[in-house]
């Protein structure tokens, strides 16, 4: 018999709507918009905002965050929560600092042995929300005030360790300028779109759903944009920041993970339904402690990076080092990035996008001398209209979240 018009097409072959498409390929569309929403903004308000010198600090300022939002997105992907990434951040700093300045260690040792320790942290945090049953938060944040406190331990009576002259402060200070830039583009565009083209033929393969223009034309071509117009902003000022380059090499490394791996895959299954996918003989509890301790140690990444960046590590010493701010900034750029609160749900971008839309809001309010007290009143109501859109898009689409 001929198929009609009115036949029911079978849900792999079914053409997704645009409501659709906005909780999965274009879940990223709101936040850029609002990322630019802010750009225009912010240049209307500043002559400073879109010069060279401008964007490229903003990008650098943003790398912590961003990279804490990134091992964020693992746990919360697995419906967890983690309360100690900040004081892991700020105790392996801490921890480098000591070992480089009274040990006489080379950073080359140091920066491994603090990654390490931040992701044991992590994983035993996991262990025992696994085996004892507590819920996370209460774990991780009983967890971190511990920690807080190991952390003024490991501090000299002078409650600072200087960095300057160790070579830790090689890693904020080196850049990657003229044609070494282009062709770190070049490399970092082909790996990425390799990943985008493997990943759209895993999907055809497994018979499911395939929105060429969503799913391959717009996120190469995106990329490739969005990549040509920061390495020109920020060769026009002396090159691609190491620290930067980091960040985006763990957001490739990250998306493999996360799209093209056995272990991605069990991620969102857990974070989707940890009973289901532990019938499906998926070992949940070891899930989980891969995803706390891939958070700690990125936060302990951070860290250093953040000492780097201010020469030295001391009382919860801020500029994204351990206290302030940075659990909540963290935090806020994974979900206002569009990273699910409920797991299961969320895209390695959510992590840049979100870093980006946090240090935008932060350095354009300080552009404009507004003070303190009212950048954290705009993030944290960005951190609710992100999270409020989120769900309207779900309500008024028919997704649901897990």
């Amino acid at each position: 018999m001929t198929e009609t018009l009115d036949t029911p097409q079978p849900e792999a072959h079914r053409k997704r709507t645009f409501g659709e498409l906005l909780t999965s390929d274009l879940r990223a569309l709101p936040v850029i918009i609002g990322l630019v929403a802010l750009w225009v903004f912010f240049a209307t308000q500043s002559d400073v905002f879109l010069t060279a010198r401008n964007l490229s600090n903003l990008f650098v300022q943003s790398t912590v965050v961003g990279i804490m939002a990134l091992g964020l997105m693992f746990v919360l992907l697995v419906k967890e929560i983690d309360l100690s990434v900040a004081a892991i951040n700020g105790v392996t700093a801490v921890l480098m600092a000591k070992l480089v300045v009274e040990f006489g260690f080379s950073p080359w040792i140091s920066i491994p042995i603090a990654i390490v320790f931040g992701a044991a942290v992590g994983s035993m945090s996991a262990r025992w929300v696994t085996f004892v049953g507590v819920p996370s938060f209460v774990v991780t944040l009983g967890l971190g005030l511990a920690l807080n406190g190991v952390q003024l331990l490991l501090l000299p009576q002078t409650a600072r360790y200087g960095l300057l002259g160790t070579g830790v402060e090689v890693i904020a200070q080196t850049k990657i300028s003229g044609a070494s830039a282009w062709l770190v583009l070049a490399i970092g565009l082909a790996v990425f779109s390799s990943l985008v083209v493997s990943s759209m033929a895993r999907r055809k393969k497994a018979g499911l759903s395939v929105a060429v223009m969503s799913g391959l034309i717009l996120p190469i071509v995106g990329g490739t944009v969005f990549g040509i117009i920061v390495v020109a902003i920020l060769n026009s000022h002396q090159g691609i920041p190491l620290v930067t380059l980091t960040f985006a090499i763990l957001l490739g490394i990250g998306g493999y993970v996360l799209k093209e791996t056995t272990f991605g895959l069990h991620i969102y299954a857990v974070g989707n339904n940890d009973e289901a996918a532990r019938r499906a003989g998926i070992k949940v509890e070891n899930i989980k402690m891969a995803a706390f301790a891939i958070a700690g140690g990125v936060a302990a990444l951070a860290g250093v990076i953040a000492a780097s960046r201010t020469l030295g590590v001391g009382v919860f010493s801020g500029g994204g080092i351990g206290g302030g701010t940075l659990l909540l900034e963290s935090i806020a750029a994974a979900v206002i990035g569009g990273v699910s609160l409920f797991g299961g749900r969320g895209s390695i971008h959510a992590a840049l996008l979100g870093a980006l839309v946090i240090g935008s809001v932060q350095n354009g309010l300080n552009l404009m001398g507004v003070e303190n007290e009212i950048r954290l009143i705009v993030t944290g109501l960005l951190l609710v209209l992100a999270v409020s859109i989120d769900k309207l898009i779900e309500r008024f689409t028919g997704q649901q979240s897990f």
